[in-house]
């Protein structure tokens, strides 16, 4: 069975040559989301907490247009620009993911795509 692509437009459009998500047999892969407006392409306000709750709105949108829900995904990774971060971040990610929680790695990064503050991928299963 070949790679579906999965594409909405309540989640901000690729900014290269990837698609916002495959569906690979019964698995998900979702490609990183910034804190984008999708109506304007711009990043939410300078907060990385604002940053936070429009990826996670993206990664949410993402996922429903592949016929998934937050318990479905089994595996996140999250990009932060500056680990200090991280509680704040945790508080957001908290509010958007119910135990029993995926998995999950953060990372801090010297930089993401247009100067922003938090990324988020993952990985959902049908």
């Amino acid at each position: 069975m070949p790679n579906q692509r999965i594409h909405t437009d309540t989640a901000p459009k690729a900014i290269g040559p990837y698609s916002q998500a495959i569906k690979s047999g019964n698995l998900v892969f979702c490609s990183g989301q910034l804190g984008l407006d999708p109506k304007t392409g711009s990043l939410a306000s300078g907060s990385v907490t604002d940053q936070a709750h429009q990826a996670l709105k993206n990664l949410l949108a993402v996922l429903e247009a592949a016929g998934c829900k937050s318990e479905n995904v089994a595996k996140t990774t999250v990009f932060l620009k500056n680990m200090s971060d991280f509680a704040k971040v945790n508080e957001v990610y908290g509010l958007y993911f119910k135990a029993p929680y995926p998995a999950r790695a953060t990372v801090e990064v010297a930089q993401l795509p247009l100067g922003a503050l938090f990324e988020v991928e993952a990985i959902a299963c049908m």
